[in-house]
């Protein structure tokens, strides 16, 4: 019997022992302690500390390390095994924001029914960890397969919000209807608040949450069912231009039958509103673009003033075009990239809007199927 083939640290020293044809006594002389640590030690009653595995390997003519090895792996495999909910928890926490979803209330494993993990599979709809998006290492790709964990964990808070909601059946035209509405809106930042009241009369589900940190993400259309279509946006920049722009953009999307198949998630919008990835974004960005300031309005003036561009002028032009000024400042920052031009113009908006609907975030959660 060798060394690798000791399954105890008590196994290891007595054949230590027996190779100088030792006692317990020789080898409790040798070390300068009683006989009873010793025997303790060969019937793995007594756990071989550090400094008894330097003295062990001076007296034995071992490395202390054999010792001291073969002691931490005894332990180790001693050990009570751990909760196995640990490698599943593991496992959502290398792909997902974890921590931030509990602590935003999306997760609540102290005040719902289940545990942390039966919670995930409900918030995502599913029957077990495999089957959750992007815990599943296979091969095989889902429809949720190119969207970043994290932008995915925000779908799916819309739409679990989105489920609480009963609006009237979707109508398009009342929808065109609001659109035209929100066009009265655009000159004054507190008349956001009549928005989520226009789309719930057009059948349209509105959720605000703030997105999770790093995701980059403004907004996303969906859709429940072929008559119940979802607008979620984050309000990640809270500015009146950027509101509009992304409610247009998501409005666009359902308009023109956008993101039925799969959900279109619109990631930084606003770096992106110049270069569109697809004929469907291209299609969502015109409307918005068009929605916020008239386009050819717009380019004239910009062509005219550029590179000048004199506050009384812009204030001068959105009367004219029936817009608040931060709309065409926020067109004129990224025409010219100039993104210092006339800040103080881009008004926030999101207080305006929670006055007339909870929203998701910043403090405040949604309560879902409790």
């Amino acid at each position: 019997m060798n060394s690798l083939q000791a399954k105890t640290p008590g196994q290891l020293v007595r054949e230590a022992m027996e190779a100088k044809g030792w006692g317990e006594r020789d080898l409790a002389f040798a070390i300068g302690t009683a006989p009873g640590p010793i025997n303790q030690i060969l019937h793995d009653r007594r756990s071989i500390s550090l400094a008894m595995a330097r003295a062990l390997g001076a007296a034995l003519d071992r490395p202390a390390e054999e010792f001291a090895r073969a002691q931490a792996e005894y332990d180790v495999q001693r050990a009570d095994g751990p909760d196995p909910l640990v490698s599943s928890r593991s496992r959502i926490l290398s792909r997902y924001p974890l921590r931030e979803m509990v602590k935003r209330g999306w997760i609540d494993p102290d005040h719902r029914p289940g545990t942390l993990e039966e919670q995930v599979c409900q918030f995502f709809g599913v029957r077990s960890l495999d089957e959750v998006p992007h815990l599943n290492h296979s091969a095989k790709k889902t429809d949720y397969s190119d969207i970043p964990p994290a932008q995915l964990a925000w779908l799916f808070r819309v739409r679990q919000i989105a489920l609480e909601m009963h609006p009237p059946t979707y109508s398009e035209a009342k929808l065109r209807d609001a659109v035209e509405a929100f066009k009265d809106m655009r000159g004054d930042p507190e008349s956001v608040r009549r928005v989520p009241r226009f789309l719930n009369e057009a059948g349209v589900r509105y959720v605000v949450s703030e997105g999770l940190p790093s995701a980059l993400i403004d907004g996303v259309c969906f859709w429940l069912d072929p008559k119940a279509p979802v607008i979620g946006m984050s309000i990640r920049f809270d500015r009146i231009d950027n509101f509009w722009f992304v409610l247009r953009h998501e409005c666009a999307h359902v308009l023109h039958g956008h993101g039925k198949d799969q959900a279109i998630l619109d990631e930084d919008i606003e770096a992106n509103s110049m270069s569109p990835t697809s004929e469907e974004e291209r299609v969502a960005n015109t409307d918005a673009a068009e929605f916020c300031v008239p386009s050819e309005q717009m380019r004239s003036f910009y062509l005219r003033k550029n590179p000048y561009f004199s506050e009384s002028d812009v204030i001068a032009f959105s009367k004219r075009m029936s817009v608040h000024p931060g709309l065409a400042v926020g067109q004129l920052q990224r025409m010219a990239k100039r993104y210092d031009l006339l800040r103080k113009h881009l008004v926030r908006i999101r207080s305006h809007l929670a006055g007339s609907m909870m929203m998701d975030g910043w403090g405040d959660v949604v309560p879902v199927g409790r």
